[in-house]
């Protein structure tokens, strides 16, 4: 190992960048596991941003002539410099990567720019559109942006703020449903699962630092082709988390996979810190109807013990007489344990001895001492049945059992003569619990519920393979039920069905959940060719306008909110199960949408591109109100939830209206200078936290650029 220490450390001094490779990938060897899940990481991904303009300095691909559907040249390129010629902008490119290329000059419209994501990047948002219904309801946020860039962009504004995520990343089927370096990954690739497995890795550690560490949850879903790799990703990436595998009908018609009808798909839950499913109300179908578990009545056992270790000798302790008054019948009294060798109790006027007799007649025991059953007899937990001629049989309610008491599951509606409380009916239909590891319920249909229900809202709009709105819904309500302020966030969103679930939780309990959509805007494989062949590139206007997130998320979100199609007309249909409703009634909820850009650090550090980040300021302070999105001539500016100070000489000013804002929670002060900022932050409310600008914007993203 010394020997390629030495080695790597020369070829650093002839080719700093050569050697730096090589040492990654030495680091990488070096730390493998000698158990576990191994794979090759492969180089870092590339992302190509047809609709950033091309600037000096920047990475580059040729693109090829419009009309061709050949994948073109992949080499990178390095723009020296561009100028302007008879009209055109003309970029003089130099080669990457150490070949011997030489030097050549093209039109900048036929370059693409490139982020490598071993690449720092300094992310914006640009807002393009949006839609409000919900009052001063935080909003829900669409992001148009490759998602690995994008959850960089959330450690500045969510790091440890996540409630709940919930992600249907590419199955890695083997068909064109994903894309690693600009090309798809098919089934005849020898790399495709590490492939796979890199790409998650690096999505699921910036993901692990945007959860709540004290409480939090990472669902995802995936079938057969993964679930064993991702079991064992989730397993190294979360080494603290409890992992919980759920298996999920999804097709009852069945898809024939090597021979056998598949019909379901898997849920990894990855629980961190307090975080657990939380019992809810749940229909019948969701758990088993035999046994007496789930009957939906609360259930009186037998205090006398059954089964193993049921004999007097198996605990003498359980040997006592409890003394039964016949008029009622009811507790008279209860006897300490008989001491060994007797088998009869005294005698008590007036009641009659009831000991733990089996129906062999051998000596059982009681589940409970003498001392417990007393204190047990106050709580209304113990019931005697029976009369002096047939005898007397005593039944109580397990700790489970009266917990189920003490959450409100039964109502207390009165007591028995014995003293033994007396609960309501119940809905026999539905039962508070939380369901098993095999889910077969048929709002889960990802055909009838998914499919169908996205042509109701986009009609003639097709998307490959959406979830049930009602399995989103389900699976998030056992962790978020109880949250109803929750974040919730989806990077492989694609149709939406996340943010449309939560806004079904809403609505259901008056919550003001939040959920972050972020999707590319990747248009699918076959309509790529077509409009290639027709001379069309990715950020053409016509192109851009069939991507996943201009075509399908966004106006989903919309047509749920609005209760109409994006032509305009009423959504026909009824939302069914927990909550029916017409869907033309849509939701009372705000929505948000923007574009994930890629900004110069010198112009952000020195307040030229403020218009860029407002949006990222306005997402860290809860996306709720009204934002800021531009300098004012007055210095500083307070909105609902937070305010800027950009003139320190009028923070006096500014402290005073923070103070006076009931919701404000954040305060961003820009300066360059620690001690002014000190300054101004002591001026400020205790309890609103303060953020010195840029100089936390840019050091998060010196810090998250590097490769994973």
């Amino acid at each position: 190992m010394s020997r390629l220490t030495e080695l790597i450390r020369q070829a650093k001094e002839k080719d700093p960048a050569l050697g730096a490779e090589l040492e990654r990938e030495y680091r990488t060897l070096s730390g493998r596991r000698a158990f576990g899940l191994n794979f090759e990481r492969h180089r870092p991904e590339a992302v190509e941003l047809p609709s950033r303009p091309v600037r000096r300095g920047d990475k580059v691909r040729v693109l090829p002539p419009r009309g061709s559907t050949d994948r073109g040249d992949q080499r990178l390129w390095r723009v020296a410099r561009i100028e302007k010629a008879d009209g055109e902008r003309l970029a003089h490119l130099e080669p990457l990567g150490g070949d011997d290329r030489e030097s050549t000059t093209v039109a900048a419209d036929d370059l693409v720019v490139v982020a490598e994501f071993r690449d720092p990047i300094h992310p914006g948002l640009v807002p393009t559109g949006g839609v409000h219904r919900g009052g001063d309801k935080p909003a829900h946020t669409v992001i148009n942006g490759e998602n690995f860039h994008v959850l960089k962009a959330l450690t500045y504004t969510h790091r440890g703020k996540v409630d709940a995520i919930y992600i249907d990343p590419p199955y890695n089927t083997g068909a064109k449903d994903w894309k690693y370096n600009n090309d798809y990954v098919e089934g005849d690739d020898l790399y495709r699962h590490s492939k796979w497995l890199a790409f998650m890795e690096r999505r699921l550690l910036l993901a692990k630092e945007l959860l709540n560490p004290e409480n939090s949850v990472l669902i995802v879903t995936i079938d057969e082709k993964e679930y064993l790799r991702l079991g064992l990703l989730l397993e190294q990436t979360f080494p603290e988390a409890r992992i919980q595998m759920v298996s999920t009908l999804v097709n009852p018609a069945n898809v024939p996979r090597a021979g056998f009808g598949r019909s379901d798909e898997y849920l990894f839950f990855v629980m961190q810190g307090d975080a657990g499913p939380r019992r809810v109300r749940l229909d019948r179908e969701w758990v088993s109807g035999r046994g007496r578990t789930h009957t939906g009545n609360i259930r009186w056992d037998l205090l006398r013990r059954s089964g193993p270790g049921a004999t007097r000798a198996d605990s003498p302790g359980g040997f006592y007489a409890i003394y039964v008054d016949p008029v009622g019948p009811r507790v008279a009294a209860v006897g300490d344990a008989l001491p060994a060798g007797i088998h009869e109790a005294e005698q008590m006027e007036g009641a009659v001895a009831v000991l733990p007799i089996r129906r062999d007649g051998s000596e059982g025991r009681w589940q409970w001492t003498s001392t417990t059953l007393r204190s047990r007899l106050e709580q209304g937990r113990v019931r005697i049945t029976g009369s002096e001629d047939r005898g007397f049989t005593v039944s109580i309610l397990k700790d489970g059992e009266f917990a189920k008491v003490q959450r409100g599951e039964f109502d207390v509606v009165g007591h028995n003569p014995d003293g033994s409380i007396i609960v309501g009916d119940v809905d026999t239909t539905t039962v508070l619990a939380i369901p098993g590891s095999q889910w077969r319920v048929g709002s889960h249909d990802s055909t009838q519920y998914g499919s169908r229900l996205l042509a109701e809202l986009l009609p003639g709009r097709k998307f490959p393979f959406p979830k049930s709105l009602y399995a989103v819904e389900d699976t998030l309500r056992f962790f978020v039920s109880d949250k109803p302020d929750a974040v919730v966030l989806d990077f492989f969103a694609g149709s939406g069905t996340t943010a449309h679930a939560v806004m079904r939780l809403n609505k259901q309990d008056g919550g003001r959940r939040q959920c972050i959509s972020v999707t590319n805007n990747e248009v699918s494989a076959d309509e790529q060719r077509r409009l290639r062949q027709d001379g069309l590139r990715p950020g053409d206007p016509e192109w851009e306008a069939l991507g996943i997130c201009e075509y399908i998320t966004k106006p989903r979100i919309e047509a749920a909110i609005t209760g109409r199609t994006p032509d305009g007309e009423p959504i026909k249909g009824d939302y069914k199960f927990t909550d029916e409703f017409p869907m033309a009634d849509g939701f009372e909820e705000n929505a948000e949408f923007f574009t994930l850009t890629y900004e110069n650090p010198v112009a952000i550090g020195h307040n030229r591109a403020f218009e860029r980040v407002a949006p990222l300021l306005w997402l860290r302070a809860g996306a709720e109100g009204r934002r800021i999105d531009t300098v004012p001539d007055g210095g500083w500016d307070v909105a609902d939830t937070y305010g800027i100070c950009w003139d320190l000489d009028q923070a006096g000013d500014f402290a005073q209206a923070v103070e006076k804002g009931e919701r404000v929670r954040l305060a961003y002060v820009v300066t360059d200078d620690d001690r002014r900022f000190q300054s101004v932050a002591r001026q400020l409310p205790d309890g609103v936290e303060v953020v010195r600008l840029y100089e936390s914007y840019l050091s998060n993203f010196r810090f998250t650029g590097s490769e994973p």
